[in-house]
């Protein structure tokens, strides 16, 4: 795995010909041949067109081979091949998974908080994670405590993934215990190969929103002013 717009150096398996000469050393992604080293040929280094692959010889040869611009079609799947010279023409092979991650350049952004909050208020926001590859999974949290997303969409552009969780959640009166609502969304990026030490990048926003518990919800002030309204115009 490696970051985009970077070189990445591959090399191949410590191979043992015994008595046997080398004949070649070659490169395939996903099963086309991209680079080929034979040391009885003038020039010993072949380089042959594959999308996403961009070989640099000055630093690659019998054992590695060098590429450079890595991007998003660069991931694949990567073959390295030595064969002795004749009579045997014996052959090794090894075989390896690569993926390139593209982190957001940016941390997630979170949108649409009112001024202030009441208890049975519906806490509806977005959040927008910066575009990256593979694409970011948002989670939410109200004053340090985990709660579910009520829909998640996902945006592709140019291989690019943004992300955008929308939240609506009814308030309590724990929520606003403290006059003020603690909104954090995290932003997580994992390589979407299964290993034990997949990638990941993390980054987070908080917002802080107004509440008020003592705050009588817009409907519940209506009912007590056509009350007291009622009261003052009925005769005594």
């Amino acid at each position: 795995m490696t970051h985009n717009g970077l070189f990445f150096l591959f090399y191949c398996f410590r191979y043992d010909l015994e008595s046997d000469k080398l004949y070649s050393f070659s490169w395939y992604k996903d099963h086309e041949e991209f680079y080929r080293y034979v040391p009885r040929s003038e020039p010993t280094q072949h380089s042959y067109h594959v999308e996403g692959i961009k070989v640099d010889h000055r630093y690659s040869d019998h054992r590695r081979v060098q590429l450079e611009d890595v991007g998003l079609y660069t991931s694949g799947r990567y073959k390295c091949e030595v064969v002795a010279e004749a009579p045997n023409f014996n052959s090794v092979i090894a075989e390896a998974n690569m993926e390139v991650v593209v982190l957001p350049e940016e941390s997630p952004t979170i949108t649409g908080e009112e001024k202030i909050y009441a208890s049975g208020d519906v806490l509806a926001l977005n959040c927008t994670s910066g575009k990256s590859h593979p694409g970011a999974h948002l989670k939410w949290f109200i004053n340090g405590v985990q709660v579910k997303a009520d829909s998640e969409l996902r945006h592709e552009q140019h291989g690019l993934i943004s992300t955008i969780s929308s939240l609506r959640l009814e308030l309590e009166p724990d929520h606003l215990s403290s006059e003020k609502i603690k909104v954090r969304c995290e932003a997580v990026v994992r390589s979407s190969q299964e290993t034990n030490d997949s990638f990941i990048d993390s980054r987070a926003t908080e917002v802080f929103v107004q509440g008020q518990s003592s705050l009588l919800r817009p409907s519940a002030c209506l009912l007590v002013t056509l009350l007291l309204l009622q009261r003052l115009l009925v005769p005594h």
